[in-house]
Order: C-alpha cells, then structure tokens, then sequence
C-alpha cells in the first residue's frame, strides 16, 4: 500500500516519524514523506488513497509559519470526503484548533500536555484497529484533547498522573474515512509492538472500502 506522509515540524521532527514507520515496509507499506509545505503539491494527494498527517501547523522544522491556509485544507477536505483515508497521529492533532476545516475533518484537536511522563494507553469498547493490542506504559507527552465530535468512535484512551483522555478514535467523513491515534512524541512509541499495531491496522482499516 502507498501512503503519503506529512510529517516534520519544529517540535517534532521528522526522523521519528520515519523511524517509527520503517518496520511497517515489511508489511507491504510504501511511504512517500514531504516535510516542507513549501514543497507540497495539492494535487499529489490524488495519487494516494491513504494520508498520515504527523505534522502540526508548521511549514516544517525550521519555518513555523502556519501551512494550514483555508486553501490547503480544503484540498485535505476534498480528498477526505471524496473517499480518501487519513491518520492522524500525535503532532497531526496540535495547532489546529483554528484550522476549522482540518478540525472538523479531525473531529477533536490537541489543547495542551503537561512535561513529559508515563503514559498508560490502553482500548475501550471493541474496534477492528485494536483487535491483538496489549495496554503499554511509556514516557510520552500526555495529550489532552478537545472533542468537537459527539458521534466518534473512541477505541484507545490514556491515563498519567493528570489524567485520562481519549487517546484514539474513529469517524467518516464524506465517502472517506479518519482515524487519529494521540500517543507518540518519542519513537520508542512508534516501536513499541502495540503501537505498531495500531499503526498497521489503522492503514488497513482506512484503505479498505
């Protein structure tokens, strides 16, 4: 399956990214990464059928402009409703709670995280994305969420000192489907077993009709 993959911002960059995604080529994924906005083509979204968005409002790790123009994300917007996949994940969710179309496409944005801690992610209720997943516990940024959505799908929540959020959830939007997964500042996330699951089976679960 080819996937494209936004990533690289100024607080993430985008060697995690890529270094948590690598192991999945062995599961038959192919990624094509842009990490400068500047650089991006709206129309290449029409050459895939599923998107990673690990990136927040940056242009990329050294311009931290906003990319997120009404333009640009009403070409996330078309391809998403006219039957695309998109994953959000971690940094996916930060800086768009002013990204209107994004944030509705999302269905809930990231508000803020306290200092790095450990992080208990763990399922609620039953998905196909989480069918094999184990609970794990890892120092993580604790994201905290607005959700803006009522009729998502919640399947992953996380728990620390400060809390308990939903840390994965599902919905359509348009003929297209999204998921976003909370958890992963640190690649020893993105490596962890359970997260890589996460990973696969969101992919599958999105590409499929």
């Amino acid at each position: 399956m080819r996937v494209l993959v936004f990533c690289d911002d100024y607080w993430h960059p985008a060697n995690v990214v890529k270094s948590g995604l690598a192991p999945l080529a062995d599961d038959g994924f192919e990624f094509t990464y842009i990490e400068d906005m500047a650089n991006w083509r709206p129309d290449v979204l029409k050459e895939f059928r599923v998107a990673i968005l690990a990136k927040s409002n940056n242009f990329s790790s050294t311009d931290t402009r906003e990319w997120a123009t009404e333009e640009a994300q009403s070409v996330f917007e078309s391809f998403v409703r006219n039957g695309g996949g998109l994953l959000a994940v971690h940094s996916g969710t930060a800086g768009y709670r002013e990204a209107h179309i994004i944030r509705s496409i999302l269905g809930g944005v990231f508000t803020h995280h306290p200092e790095q801690c450990d992080v208990t992610v763990e399922t609620v209720g039953r998905h196909i994305i989480t069918d094999g997943f184990e609970p794990f516990t890892l120092k993580d940024e604790h994201y905290f969420m607005e959700i803006i959505d009522d009729d998502l799908c919640v399947f992953l929540t996380s728990k620390s000192q400060h809390g308990e959020q939903p840390a994965g959830w599902v919905h359509t939007y348009g003929k297209g489907k999204v998921c976003v997964l909370t958890p992963g500042h640190n690649v020893e996330v993105w490596l962890h077993p359970s997260f890589q699951l996460l990973l696969k089976n969101s992919l599958n679960w999105l590409a499929k009709d």
